[in-house]
């Protein structure tokens, strides 16, 4: 079996945008990102997780699945893990979005009919 061909660059924005979607499309999650933004913009995992009614496992799965689509960033301290969002990265993938619907001046859009 051959590998999978390389994807190109807007084959891998897509799936950038997608992975990013994906991870916000849980309640759970999108309510960890704002736990994070109201509280400072970092906490560690306990923490976190002493904030939600969920078990430990799944609060871990919420926050890998966040670090995966690169939203938060985590930084190990002995046995303790510190998540930060990744603000810069929420604001990029926000405008990277939003562009897509941007209409260049003087263009017309179609209209309904």
């Amino acid at each position: 079996m051959s590998a999978s061909p390389r994807l190109s660059r807007g084959q891998a924005k897509l799936a950038d945008l997608e992975a990013v979607f994906g991870a916000l499309a849980n309640r759970s999650r999108r309510q960890i990102l704002q736990v994070l933004q109201f509280r400072g913009g970092a906490m560690t995992s306990s923490e976190i997780a002493a904030r939600f009614s969920c078990q430990w496992p799944t609060t871990t799965r919420h926050l890998r699945r966040l670090e995966e689509a690169g939203l938060v960033r985590v930084e190990r301290k002995g046995r303790e893990a510190l998540y930060s969002l990744d603000r810069d990265r929420l604001q990029a993938v926000a405008g990277e979005w939003l562009a897509l619907f941007e209409v260049e001046a003087g263009a017309r859009l179609p209209s309904a009919r």
